[in-house]
């Protein structure tokens, strides 16, 4: 079983019915938000078109070049691992202190003072090596 991880893009293999209606069709990209029981289903944010905002603040279609275009967000929705395929993983579009930052937002409290007491013993180490 393929195992995605936080902030994955992924792709659709399959069409997955949405929460408020509507069908998302295989090759929807999105991005795993959330991974539940160990990569057992995955809450993936999926995107549609590039779109921007007209002057009435509506969406209005969009070249990607555009410098105040985003992909619209169609739906948030629990999937499951064989119906996504990796685009990219985080590794590549996220850099490291994106990726701690997400993991410690994810910490209890305990777990955050033992990774502040092991960054502290990492910058202490440092200073001894300069």
């Amino acid at each position: 079983m393929t195992r995605f991880e936080l902030f994955d893009s992924v792709k659709l293999t399959e069409a997955i019915a949405l929460t408020d209606g509507g069908t998302a069709p295989p090759g929807t990209l999105g991005a795993v938000v959330e991974v539940f029981k160990e990569g057992e289903a995955y809450m993936v944010e999926l995107f549609g078109d590039w779109v921007k905002y007209d002057a009435a603040k509506n969406f209005v279609p969009a070249n990607r070049q555009d410098a105040e275009s985003f992909l619209e967000t169609l739906a948030v929705e629990m999937v499951y691992p064989h119906q996504l395929q990796l685009v990219k993983p985080v590794e590549e579009t996220l850099g490291v202190r994106a990726r701690l930052a997400a993991v410690l937002d994810e910490l209890s409290e305990d777990l955050l003072a033992e990774v502040q007491d092991f960054a502290e013993f990492l910058l202490q180490k440092r200073q001894k090596v300069k």
